[in-house]
């Protein structure tokens, strides 16, 4: 949650959406997470005794026959890096894996980076969603990735 609270744009989501998310109650959900340390400078990598940090996750559910991209969060420090990129495949792997038709989702029509992750892995534009976005208002772009 402390990495998501520090993403502006990410989904907001509660305590208890996430402690849902983890126990896989309900409907099937796909939770990634990517963990590492990053090079603090070029050709210097970070020798603190810290434990490798959490540079990312994303949160999927499967709604047969497709998969919604619910969340995804990359830490500030490691955004530039292939780490959503890493994330997103990891999606569409799985999604190929069950046979899914597709896989959809919403973001902020504001974030651009987002919208170039989805549209470099094959998401297409299929939709705008008006004001559907709080704090601030703003409205919601629909991708969908077809597989076949």
């Amino acid at each position: 949650m402390s990495l998501e609270r520090r993403c502006a744009t990410a989904a907001h989501w509660t305590e208890e959406q996430y402690h849902q998310a983890f126990q896989g109650e309900g409907v099937g959900r796909l939770v990634l997470v990517a963990e590492g340390s990053l090079l603090i400078a070029p050709g210097l990598e970070n020798n603190s005794n810290k434990p490798p940090g959490l540079l990312g996750f994303l949160v999927a559910r499967h709604l047969a026959p497709e998969w919604e991209l619910e969340n995804i969060v990359v830490a500030s420090t490691a955004r530039r890096k292939g780490i959503g990129q890493r994330l997103l495949n990891a999606l569409l792997g799985a999604a190929r894996e069950t046979n899914s038709g597709s896989v959809f989702l919403e973001v902020r029509e504001s974030n651009v980076a987002a919208r170039t992750l989805y549209q470099k892995a094959g998401f297409k534009q299929t939709g705008l969603r008006k004001s559907y976005y709080t704090n601030p208002l703003e409205d919601a772009v629909l991708y969908r990735h077809a597989f076949g």
